[in-house]
């Protein structure tokens, strides 16, 4: 077996070598991926390399290994024991219903590794996307005459919600208080939870403001650096979506907790090699990973809201509150929309229509046992009265 060669980064650009190295990492994924199905994808993968963004193009070729693994395990389709094996005949026999059946299958199945079985359950806009994803490929197949006829007229439509059908799920004011007194305070956390908060206080606090003020991706912040932050200007630089780059100004909290974090917790020393920029670092003293992020925020979300850590909510969810609050304030939906990089505003309109607190004023006039006790009270004081004025 062929030793990996290590990958020497000569970065000739104003990237960071850290945002290179991840959208390296991507790439080399999709690579290896590619390498396990057969060859006679490749004007499929020249189309996805050349139309989506790295990360969809991932999830594209992750869907059609899936389904080439369906094909093999679950169906009579072919003979083939692993995806590279397929031949092209076989694909070519493939009817419209057997990806109606794949689709089907996809929303609950059981997934099996080592001794663990795992039940893993699709919901419908996940559904849409490995439709998307074979429907994709049917089609560059038949583009480049490799099989005899469309059959993605046959499959069957997936009903995905409308954006203005969800619930928006944000953090109310008074929750993103609580939460920040708790990661401040330590309250709400468990015995074993405050001994790792004691070491991580200013850093989880850092986490939560900037995902609040800026409603930032937890791509965008897992891959900030020191180095990103001009303090002295009052700015610090991210990465976003389809290699843009924003500039961000700095507002005074968001100042204080990054000061308080780097000058006060953050490790000077003994930091690993190609870890020495990043801003936020977990125990290890190595760049927090997008897990860690994403359980930080789980924990201390769940204290706002008093309920248990499973139900907490995701990073993606603070960037509705962030959008939701901004709104709140009056803020425009247009500004809104450009510091969090939307590139259509009616995104930006949902979070205008989900009023905050809107349904809990409208329940909170519809008091009937609270009026009903009430009235019983009033009654009663009013009969008292008269029997008062009687005697």
């Amino acid at each position: 077996m062929a030793k990996r060669k290590i990958i020497k980064i000569q970065n000739k650009t104003d990237k960071p070598d850290n945002v290179i190295e991840r959208e390296h990492g991507i790439i080399m994924e999709c690579e290896a991926i590619e390498k396990e199905l057969p060859s006679f994808l490749r004007s499929y993968f020249i189309y996805l390399k050349g139309n989506v963004l790295p990360m969809t193009r991932l999830a594209y070729l992750r869907d059609v290994r899936f389904f080439f693994e369906y094909l093999i395990d679950q169906t009579d389709l072919t003979r083939a024991s692993k995806p590279k094996e397929i031949k092209l005949s076989e694909i070519a026999k493939v009817k419209a219903v057997d990806v109606n059946l794949f689709i089907d299958y996809c929303r609950q199945y059981v997934k099996e590794d080592g001794d663990t079985a795992y039940l893993i359950e699709n919901n419908n806009k996940s559904l849409a996307r490995k439709k998307s994803s074979v429907s994709v490929m049917f089609k560059a197949l038949y583009r480049d005459e490799l099989i005899p006829k469309n059959i993605t007229d046959g499959f069957d439509p997936i009903k995905v919600p409308k954006p203005g059908e969800r619930e928006i799920k944000a953090l109310q004011d008074d929750e993103v208080m609580i939460m920040l007194d708790a990661v401040t305070t330590g309250n709400g956390l468990t015995d074993r939870e405050r001994i790792y908060w004691e070491k991580t206080k200013l850093r989880d606090k850092a986490v939560l403001v900037l995902f609040l003020t800026y409603g930032l991706r937890l791509s965008e912040l897992q891959q900030l650096n020191v180095s990103s932050f001009n303090f002295h200007r009052g700015e610090f630089k991210i990465y976003r979506k389809r290699g843009k780059e924003s500039v961000m100004p700095l507002n005074e909290s968001v100042t204080m907790v990054l000061h308080d974090y780097i000058d006060n917790e953050r490790p000077q020393e003994g930091i690993p090699e190609g870890n020495e920029d990043a801003l936020f670092l977990s125990m290890q003293k190595k760049r927090m990973t997008e897990r860690q992020i994403r359980q930080l925020v789980k924990k201390y979300t769940s204290i706002g809201m008093h309920v248990s850590r499973d139900s907490g909510y995701s990073p993606h969810k603070l960037r509705a509150t962030a959008a939701t609050s901004l709104i709140g304030r009056g803020n425009s939906i247009f500004d809104v929309a450009a510091l969090l990089d939307h590139e259509q505003v009616t995104t930006t309109q949902l979070y205008a229509q989900q009023k905050a607190g809107v349904k809990r004023d409208l329940v909170r006039d519809m008091e009937w046992e609270l009026e009903r006790r009430e009235g019983i009270i009033e009654k009663g004081e009013t009969d008292e009265h008269q029997s008062d004025k009687n005697e």
